[in-house]
């Protein structure tokens, strides 16, 4: 694990660097050992593209909650193909997802926070801690104008909450603009959601599209506040 003093070295180097230069250094250094977690979102594919365009193997994994959109899984197979990439699929535990709507119903995540959280443990939190299980570090598509909980994301973090490994974030500076110029640019397939107003997607009940000058997650769980709105997987 390293110290704070040398992990605030890495932040002050990268942080005026292109996201290449994070992801390539990292990749260099922990090799098939770095997890690139994948929603698919639109900063997550143009990351998948970073890494092609560099010749470098990008291990990706996703999570496959049970309730995305049918978009979402079009994207990852476009992805898949375009870069003839491998993609790790992580499930919930069945017995839990099971239980869990026998128990409460099929929109539990509605009734409060502690019940949405309850939901995203086990379609989400849980199974990225397999997926993360023998990982050194791991890849995210987080940047800081996303959301409030977001805003002092820095380039690279000790994530103790998955046994202290690195948790590298290039592209924690970019704003939206950035990042769609860049898929634009590149010709990087996306989600099709979206061109119909989305801007951040996850789980199809609990994402929708929003207005032009709501922010960026506000389809994301709109029916709770704006300072708590993480599924647990970015958790301290």
């Amino acid at each position: 694990m390293k110290t704070k003093d040398e992990i605030k070295a890495l932040n002050d180097y990268f942080e005026k660097s292109d996201p290449q230069e994070l992801l390539g250094w990292a990749l260099d250094k922990y090799g098939r050992e770095l997890v690139f977690a994948s929603s698919f979102s639109v900063e997550d594919v143009a990351l998948i593209d970073m890494a092609y365009k560099a010749r470098k193997h990008l291990h990706v994994v996703t999570l496959d909650t049970g309730r995305l959109p049918q978009e979402t899984y079009h994207v990852m197979e476009q992805i898949r193909q375009k870069y003839n990439l491998k993609i790790d699929v992580y499930f919930p535990d069945q017995k839990k997802v099971e239980d869990l709507v026998l128990e409460k119903g099929f929109y539990s995540f509605k009734e409060s926070v502690e019940n949405r959280k309850e939901c995203c443990f086990i379609r989400k939190v849980e199974p990225l801690t397999r997926a993360l299980k023998n990982a050194k570090a791991w890849v995210t598509g987080q940047r800081r104008a996303q959301a409030t909980t977001r805003r002092e994301l820095p380039k690279i973090q000790v994530d103790r909450a998955h046994g202290g490994i690195l948790k590298f974030n290039p592209l924690a500076d970019w704003t939206l603009e950035h990042t769609w110029q860049y898929v634009r640019e590149n010709g990087v397939p996306y989600n099709a959601l979206y061109d119909a107003g989305y801007r951040s997607i996850g789980c199809a009940p609990c994402t929708r599209a929003v207005e032009p000058q709501e922010d960026e997650r506000a389809g994301r769980w709109w029916w709770e506040h704006p300072d708590h709105k993480e599924c647990g997987i970015h958790r301290s």
